[in-house]
């Protein structure tokens, strides 16, 4: 497999995850070192990701696809710094909010991993 495969099935792995809320598939591809940011009103926050993982990762019934959701995801942009490091920015969508990620990947001896996530609110919808 190229790296470029093996990249977006980390990618794919990262959407099940958040789909499913399946803290498997999350712990498989976020490097246990991870930490997640996002800012908001002018503060940033850090969320290490043992802590989202296991808020993610517990609620399954109400993940996506337990409240009836098709899956809406999309890779919008790879850039490549070397063969083992990229940052991937993706579209996901929650429920009703739908969120932009800028995914730092390197890959290393697990495979690709995200080892930095910087995430936003991109909007919220109407209906799930």
């Amino acid at each position: 497999m190229n790296t470029q495969a093996e990249l977006f099935e980390a990618v794919q792995t990262y959407f099940d995850g958040l789909f499913y809320c399946d803290k498997e598939k999350l712990d498989a591809v976020f490097h246990p070192a991870a930490s997640l940011f996002d800012v908001e009103k002018g503060e940033i926050f850090a969320e290490p990701i043992a802590s989202f993982n296991a808020d993610v990762g517990g609620n399954a019934a109400n993940s996506p696809h337990a409240l009836g959701q098709q899956m809406d995801a999309e890779i919008l942009m790879v850039d490549y710094l070397t063969p083992q490091s990229a940052l991937v920015k993706i579209r996901f969508r929650a429920r009703r909010n739908v969120y932009q990620d800028h995914l730092s990947m390197l890959k290393g001896e697990n495979g690709w991993q995200i080892v930095a996530k910087v995430w936003m609110l991109e909007k919220v919808m109407a209906e799930i």
